[in-house]
Formats: structure tokens, C-alpha cells, sequence
């Protein structure tokens, strides 16, 4: 499908080539498939266990809170304004390119660090199912292996990759229905390993609520992500919408299947966040075929998240280079595929240089390595969709007369409630999840200082790319203005024509 009349800096319409309506379409089923994909992260499923019964306040409090008004503001957006760019577009749209450039960043750079602490998983995994002992040197092999498969399988085009989106959706919800009913059978025969009683549901305002919230937030990221699929699917302007509800409402139950599966086998104080689905798994059938299978089926399922994800993620950068918002090496292209190769292969380097950090003699960060990377991938991810909703207030007041195919149902009072709302959980979120904390869990002077000077390097490193980035750009376009949504609706309208 060819996306006509972009604005571009100066005003004046331009051209922009999407990735074509011809050869092979996503089906609606394909598109549900791929949401899952995406969105659905094996390994958040043993954190989410770790809060204990009170998951399940959380889950719904947040399904409540964040998942509706965020599926429905990514809907309307995203079936409203067409283009690659999917969350950096809508964002520059509103703010411009300063705001443009910096979501960009965090969105892109959020991506190689969570790349690289999947990789850490993979060696331990393998020696826990295969009794292998790795030394550093073939411990960094089997990591550096994992993600230079991950940058060549981004290479393919989206439609062509369709049973990877697919078969990674599908190995996912089986693993997370075997632990589930696994747990329940576990129970039957040996009890409940937690306590049941219906206090334990209750959640506890303290210190842990932040980083509860923090946990389950996370693992509903990325449904934008679908948005930019729009020129592979048959009907985007439906799928989209109906991909995000019925999907959200998906990988809400197998979360909580999945999760509930893992409590109900493990005590809560005992579940290990980074292997907890796997030692949860090996606890319940010991050394088997049955736990071999599911460890190798997660190793699967890390290929296709870190695969689904490098679409969007890549594509964005590319479409921000395209604006002088990143790099320029983040916009080649493979000729033939279209395909954003720069960014994957800058995905790889930043990956590769990431698992060097287990190279320092300190036991601090080779024992931590997972949590590092994986806490700053959080950490960035969530400060990238904090504009979002600001944005979306911005849109709809600067840009009326656009066609929207699906309406963000609330007005008024309400809606500034579902937009500010789900800002704010974002913002705690970055807290809980950068603040120092002492032996006791709580915020203090005291406490691991080194996620926050690991925000600050990254914030100000992404300051320093966008300003460069920027050089040789004649004019910086500020956001939309009614005269110039009006403009570009005049534009798009006189092409449609001309077609």
C-alpha cells in the first residue's frame, strides 16, 4: 500500500513508498497470532508469580486502568494515521521532532539491551537441560550465537515471516496452558505450596506495590507494535482495533493461567525471577522429556519475541533516521526487501557490546547481568510511551476533521482521566523501577545507585544522538497545527483523486 502525502518539513507534501499491498496478506487469525507474539513474554511470567495471590488484584486493577484506555488510544491512532513510523510518527506528529527524535530513541535503544539479557537465559537453560558446564568463553559463544540469529531472522520481510509471528504465538500459549495445568496437577497431589486463604488475595499498599505494579505493566507493551504490520494485513483499519481488544483480553488469561500455575507448585518466596517458569517446570516433573521440551520450547519462544519485536522497533528507527531523528545508518535498506538492515545489524553491535559488561571481574554485575540489561530494556520501553497519551490529547484537538475508523469512546472529564491516568502508572513504574533501594526494599540514599546513573548515561547519550542526528536539517517541524492538519487532509485528499 503506497502512504501518500506526508507533510514533511517545510510543509510541502513528499512521497513516501510503504511496503507494498501486494504478494502474501496477514489474516485476521495471522494478526491475533501476531499480537500474542509480540506482546506475550514467557519469561515475565515468573516475576508476575513472585508477587504471590495478590497478582491478581494487580492484573485487574491494571487491565482496568492501563490496558483499556492504552488499546483504545494505540486503535484510534493507529487506524488513524497511517505510516511506518507507529509511536515515534504519532509523537512527532504532535510534538515535533525534538520529542520525535527523543521517543525514538528510548524506543530503539530499549530493544538490543533486552536482545542481549534473553541471551544470558540461554546458556544456563541449556546446562540446566543438558547438564553442560559453560566457561566464560562458551558461555559469551552460545549469547552472541543467539543474537546474531535474531538480527539475520529481521532481516526477512514482515508477511514472510509469518510463521515465525505464528509459530512463536503458538509454542508460547501452549507452554504457558502445560505450566498452568501442570501447577493445578502438582497441587492436587501435594497441596497448594502457598497459603490460600482469601487475605492472600488482598494487596498491600507498601513499598512492593510500585514494583508489582511495575512487573504486570510491563508485560502488556507492545501492541503499537501490530500498527506498524498495516500494509501486510488485509484490513487494517478492522484488524487493528479487533486485534487489540480480543488479543489484550488473550494474553491477559494466559498470563494469569501461566502465573497461577507457577504459585500454585512454588512457595512465593522461593520462585527465582529470571528461571521461574523453568525451575517451577523441573520441580513439578523433575529431569524428564516433559521439562526438556518446555525449556527448549522458551528458548523457541525468545527467537520469536526478539524477532517479532525487531519489525517494529527497527522500522521506527529507520523511519526516524528518514527525519534526521536518528542516525543516518539506521535508515539503509536492503533494495530488494526493503527491509531496515541498518538498524538490525546496530541492534547486533549494541547487543554484542551489552554481554561484554560480564567480561569485568565483579561479581555484582556477572551475577546481575540478567536484571541489569533487562531492568534498563524496562525502563526505557516505559519512558517511551509516556508521550503518548498527551499526544493523543493533542491530536484530537489540533486534527478533528480526520477520518478515525475506530473512536476512543470517551469525552471530556473521562478523557483526560483514561489518558492521565495511565501516564502516571507509567512514570511510577520508572521509579520503582530505577530507584535505589535498601536491604528492606524501600527508597534510600543508601540504596544501588547504578540503574539510575545507567538512565542518566542513556538519556543523555540519546540527547547527544538526536542533536547530531539533526545537523543539515534545513527547518525543525514543530507538530501539527490546525492550518497544517488541514493541509495535509487537503494533500492526501487531491492524491486520492489523482489515483
Amino acid at each position: 500500500m503506497e502512504t501518500w502525502a506526508r507533510i514533511a518539513v517545510d510543509g510541502a507534501p513528499n512521497e513516501k513508498g510503504g511496503r507494498g499491498m501486494a504478494g502474501k496478506k496477514f489474516s485476521f487469525f495471522s494478526v491475533i497470532l501476531s499480537v500474542i507474539c509480540v506482546v506475550f513474554v514467557a519469561e515475565a511470567c515468573a516475576p508476575a508469580a513472585a508477587i504471590g495471590n495478590a497478582q491478581f488484584f494487580w492484573w485487574i486493577f491494571l487491565i482496568l486502568t492501563f490496558l483499556l484506555p492504552y488499546g483504545m488510544v494505540v486503535a484510534e491512532l493507529g487506524t488513524t494515521y497511517s505510516g511506518d513510523g507507529g509511536l515515534y510518527d504519532w509523537i512527532r506528529d504532535a510534538f515535533g521532532d525534538k520529542w520525535g527524535a527523543r521517543v525514538a530513541w528510548y524506543y530503539w535503544i530499549n530493544y538490543p539491551l533486552w536482545i542481549a539479557s534473553c541471551a544470558t537465559l540461554f546458556p544456563d537453560i541449556l546446562g540446566m537441560v543438558f547438564g553442560w558446564e559453560f566457561s566464560m568463553v562458551g558461555k559469551m559463544l552460545v549469547e552472541l550465537a543467539f543474537v546474531w540469529i535474531v538480527v539475520v531472522m529481521s532481516f526477512s520481510k514482515v508477511s514472510d515471516s509469518e510463521w515465525i509471528l505464528n509459530g512463536g504465538a503458538i509454542i508460547k500459549v501452549a507452554i504457558a496452558v502445560l505450566v498452568g495445568c501442570l501447577g493445578i496437577w502438582y497441587a492436587a497431589n501435594n497441596g497448594f505450596a502457598n497459603d490460600m486463604s482469601p487475605a492472600t488475595f488482598l494487596p498491600k499498599f507498601d513499598g512492593s506495590a510500585l514494583t508489582n505494579l511495575s512487573i504486570i505493566l510491563f508485560n502488556f507493551m507492545g501492541f503499537e507494535v501490530v500498527c506498524t504490520f498495516a500494509s501486510d494485513m488485509k484490513n487494517p483499519e478492522k484488524d487493528i482495533p479487533k486485534a487489540i481488544i480480543y488479543g489484550g483480553i488473550a494474553i491477559a488469561a494466559i498470563y494469569l493461567f501461566a502465573s497461577f500455575g507457577i504459585g500454585a507448585a512454588i512457595p512465593q518466596d522461593q520462585i527465582d525471577p529470571d528461571f521461574g517458569m523453568i525451575v517451577a517446570v523441573q520441580t513439578m516433573v523433575g529431569n524428564s522429556p516433559i521439562f526438556a521440551l518446555i525449556a527448549l520450547a522458551f528458548l523457541v519462544t525468545l527467537f520469536a519475541n526478539m524477532a517479532s519485536w525487531s519489525f517494529g522497533v527497527n522500522f521506527v528507527a529507520d523511519y526516524a533516521a528518514k527525519h534526521q531523528n536518528m542516525p543516518s545508518l539506521f535508515a539503509k535498506e536492503n533494495e530488494k526487501t526493503e527491509m531496515p538492515n541498518g538498524a538490525a545489524v546496530i541492534d547486533g553491535v549494541v547487543a554484542s557490546l551489552a554481554l561484554c559488561l560480564q567480561l569485568i571481574p565483579n561479581e555484582t554485575i556477572s551475577n546481575n547481568i540478567f536484571w541489569m540489561l533487562f531492568s534498563m530494556n524496562v525502563v526505557f520501553l516505559l519512558l517511551s510511551y509516556i508521550p503518548m497519551f498527551p499526544a493523543f490529547a493533542k491530536l484530537r484537538r489540533v486534527d478533528p476533521d480526520r477520518k478515525r475508523v475506530f473512536t476512543f469512546p470517551f469525552k471530556g472529564v473521562w478523557e483526560r482521566v483514561f489518558l492521565i491516568v495511565p501516564a502516571v502508572e507509567l512514570v511510577l513504574c520508572v521509579f520503582a523501577t530505577i530507584a535505589p533501594l535498601d536491604a528492606n526494599g524501600n527508597w534510600s540514599l543508601s540504596g544501588d545507585w547504578s540503574y539510575v546513573i545507567a538512565t542518566v548515561f542513556f538519556v543523555v547519550l540519546g540527547e547527544i544522538v538526536r542533536v547530531v542526528s539533526a545537523r543539515g536539517r534545513k527547518e525543525e517541524f514543530k507538530g501539527l497545527t490546525p492550518e497544517l492538519a488541514a493541509q495535509r487532509l487537503a494533500e492526501e485528499a487531491a492524491e486520492a483523486e489523482s489515483e
